[in-house]
């Protein structure tokens, strides 16, 4: 092959900033000429390419497989020396991770937008992890940012476009390509962490009334599901549906939650399916749902903590420490403290866990978006917390004479640290300028102490809540130091309970606001009290919240686009 290097004069594009999950806009922006060349090149100028190895992966969303030519051609006019490259251009995030720590890579880079929609006219997104397999910190998404500013031009090579369907080894260029089997790595991972003979015998013994469905979303986790399903643990076809990865999703939105993923929740209540599960586009997200049985993810968590004696890989290596985002719930909290572990609360973001983790400070953490993890990669692993409930369940079934299942499991939980009742409003794509003046109205309310010691009361439900204080959460890094500013507003309640609310970035299109509303009610409330909806247990807090942050006034929405 060719291996001459052309150099083509480009000019900056204004908003390559990447955050914690890369550069993510709508696939027209990134088709434009030289822009996603440019913001390639400003990755590589960021980092030192020559003589690396480099793996390439996404969730398989449309506008992946010209990008991944694209940086090959790049990447091996920089200097890399090797690509790893999945099959179809398919790596979902955990195992990418999983590649560059196992292959000792220097880094990755990931064509994904997580749970965004694709297709045409949707999203696209492109992010770079570094070498402990984990998203890259500011240090350099800042630094690639700060590239992109002043670019002049990119260098190509000039060679055909690689064959990402057929797996071998190929010259390409001075470098070498990979092309691996997506799955076969991280099969391998999991089957290592889990007992894998303990679950698939459960799941045989108890296949008339334990049944299992899995719903891909028609993301990138319907082949790893597969194998690890149906031909690792034995269950039948009919267990996994929507599980052929495809460039728009479906025409679906492939966000683990009650409101996108209908179709699982629909399946399982209709045909009253013991366990279901559910990943979103890259397969870093998950959701638990039985028949009448939703887990929120800051129980999810909280109960994976609880029962990680379960789980040979923590039988080996311990539980070193506990972890959550800031918004999620503080249910691992009370695990922490009744094991006597070590606990961290973090800004969102994976990571601030991975320099835990790294540290070896950290096993086990979560957030309340439906991502869960440990230490084995530094990504948040959808199908692990599947597994892992599988293999809870199976564990806490082998010495039990009556079939323990997902609401067992929740009401043990809550019988044992009480319950943390938990609920998120998403209000998305709304006017910048009303989610800006919302913030501000708290910031007003933070500097002049204006609803200190108020009380309010609930119109429906006439509890009333004295707020005891209002703070923006601040977090130093206890590894590097460093500080994270402004990372949500925090209303706290004289009764415990806490409203949270934070602008995110992830979306690409307007911003979108998220409002956390927690309340706890302690272990000796009694069934009745604890078993109660969420929607029910949260009914009055909401309420004032709403009023609190005049946030339908700012936002000029009455109902959020969805409810977790």
């Amino acid at each position: 092959m060719s291996s001459s290097v052309k150099e083509i004069p480009t000019k900056p594009f204004d908003g390559q900033k990447p955050g914690t999950s890369g550069l993510r806009k709508r696939v027209k922006v990134f088709q434009q000429q030289h822009y996603t060349e440019n913001f390639v090149q400003a990755i590589f100028d960021s980092i030192e390419p020559r003589g690396a190895t480099l793996v390439i992966g996404g969730d398989g969303r449309y506008f992946s497989p010209e990008t991944v030519q694209t940086i090959l051609k790049i990447g091996s006019a920089n200097g890399v020396a090797k690509f790893i490259v999945g099959k179809d251009s398919i790596l979902s995030t955990p195992a990418a991770s999983n590649i560059i720590r196992k292959y000792k890579a220097y880094g990755g880079i990931l064509l994904t937008a997580s749970h965004n929609p694709g297709g045409p006219n949707n999203d696209f997104g492109i992010k770079y992890n570094v070498s402990n397999g984990g998203p890259a910190p500011e240090s350099v998404t800042n630094k690639i940012y700060e590239k992109t500013k002043t670019i002049k031009s990119y260098k190509v090579i000039e060679a055909p476009p690689v064959d990402l369907a057929k797996i071998g080894e190929f010259t390409y260029g001075p470098s070498k390509v990979s092309i691996i089997d997506s799955v076969a790595d991280y099969r391998v991972l999991l089957e290592s962490i889990f007992d894998f003979p303990l679950i698939k015998s459960f799941l045989t013994s108890h296949k008339n009334d334990f049944r299992v469905l899995f719903d891909g979303l028609h993301g990138v986790t319907g082949p790893y599901a597969h194998s690890i399903l149906v031909s690792a643990l034995g269950l039948p076809e009919t267990s996994v549906q929507n599980c052929v990865p495809l460039p728009d999703f479906g025409g679906g939105h492939p966000d683990p939650n009650l409101t996108y993923a209908h179709s699982l929740v629909e399946a399982v209540e209709k045909n009253g399916i013991e366990f279901g599960a559910a990943s979103d586009g890259d397969g870093d997200r998950n959701m638990i749902y039985g028949k009448g049985a939703f887990v929120t993810p800051s129980d999810s968590v909280a109960i994976i903590a609880h029962w990680a004696d379960v789980i040979p890989y923590f039988q080996k290596n311990g539980v070193k420490g506990l972890a959550r985002s800031m918004p999620t719930s503080k249910a691992i909290d009370l695990v922490a403290k009744k094991k006597g572990i070590e606990s961290f609360e973090v800004p969102t973001g994976w990571k601030f866990f991975g320099n835990l983790m790294d540290a070896g400070r950290l096993s086990i953490c979560g957030e309340e978006s439906f991502g869960t993890g440990s230490d084995h990669i530094r990504e948040k692993d959808g199908l692990w917390a599947v597994i892992a409930w599988l293999n809870i369940i199976a564990a806490a079934n082998a010495k039990s004479t009556k079939l323990i299942g997902i609401n067992d499991l929740l009401q043990l939980h809550y019988e044992t640290y009480g319950r943390s009742f938990f609920s998120r409003y998403d209000y998305e794509e709304v006017p910048s300028d009303g989610a800006n003046a919302l913030v501000a109205h708290l910031n007003d309310a933070l500097k002049t102490g204006s609803l200190n010691n108020t009380t309010h009361v609930s119109a429906s439900t006439s509890n009333k809540f004295t707020v005891s204080g209002l703070y923006d959460f601040e977090y130093t890094d206890p590894i590097d130091h460093s500080v994270s500013s402004n990372q949500g507003q925090v209303i706290t309640f004289s009764d415990g309970s806490r409203v949270v609310f934070r602008l995110s970035g992830t979306g690409s299109q307007g911003a979108t606001v998220r409002m956390y509303v927690e309340r706890y009610v302690a272990a000796n409330a009694g069934k009745a009290e604890l078993t109660r909806a969420a929607a029910d247990g949260l009914k009055g807090l909401i309420e004032v919240a709403l009023e609190l942050s005049k946030l339908k006034q700012f936002l000029g929405r009455d109902e959020p686009t969805v409810i977790t």
